[in-house]
């Protein structure tokens, strides 16, 4: 077993999408308390072109090491989890996808992972909101891709807030892992330790997720106003 490398691929069932807390948690947390010294790949793709270019590194790279990905299983079907030929065939990995939207007109920065980017991307576009909130994705939990964050939180430096937005409770998914080390950037980027990254999520929990589908979707509804500011969750 000694000296022995692996490239091991999971993916693991993770999504909050009403269906019950078998459906929705891979115990990102779990994974994560585990990397250390550059040993895994921690993920929670939200494009085709990603995946794909992540399955293509696994087999081309060579120091071999354990890719664990999140896969909610609505982003199969959902319509605007899509790729263009050319992002497949010509594009690259992307570990953070920063946001398109203008800095000198937004004041709050939120920044997700997988899935409930299209849900966060939806509730913005119905409300009036969409011009103030950036909303960036974080693809690749560890190896945690400073460099393309920290130009991220640069470009964005004006933000009153910058924002967590995750659909685990706050005792698990990243945001333990995250958020020491976005506050360290914020730091540096500030000069000082007066800006924090906040927290947009269920509260702390003993199950992964509710039984019910009404509580379910009462629950996503609250932690989305609560990510952009539509409201008073």
């Amino acid at each position: 077993k000694w000296a022995q490398t692996s490239c091991l691929t999971m993916l693991l069932p993770h999504a909050f999408e009403g269906q019950g807390p078998e459906h929705s948690s891979a115990r990102p947390e779990r994974f994560l308390q585990a990397c250390a010294e550059d040993n895994l790949i921690v993920a929670n793709y939200s494009t085709p072109a990603n995946y794909f270019h992540a399955l293509r590194r696994q087999v081309k790279q060579k120091a071999r090491k354990p890719l664990i990905v999140m896969t909610p299983k609505s982003l199969l079907r959902h319509p605007e989890a899509v790729s263009t030929a050319a992002e497949l065939s010509e594009g690259l990995y992307q570990p953070f996808i920063g946001s398109v939207a203008d800095a000198a007109k937004a004041t709050r920065l939120v920044i997700c992972s997988g899935k409930v980017y299209y849900d966060a991307l939806k509730a913005l576009g119905e409300s009036d909101a969409s011009e103030t909130v950036a909303i960036a994705r974080l693809e690749q939990f560890y190896p945690f891709p400073e460099s393309a964050i920290r130009a991220e939180l640069e470009h964005f430096k004006g933000v009153d807030e910058v924002i967590w937005l995750q659909e685990e409770p706050a005792n698990m998914g990243a945001w333990f892992f995250v958020r020491p080390l976005f506050d360290d950037l914020l730091e540096e980027l500030h000069g000082d330790c007066s800006k924090r990254m906040a927290y947009a999520g269920r509260t702390a929990a003993a199950s992964p997720a509710t039984g019910s589908a009404p509580v379910h979707a009462a629950e996503q509804a609250a932690i989305l106003k609560r990510a952009l500011g539509t409201g008073d969750a």
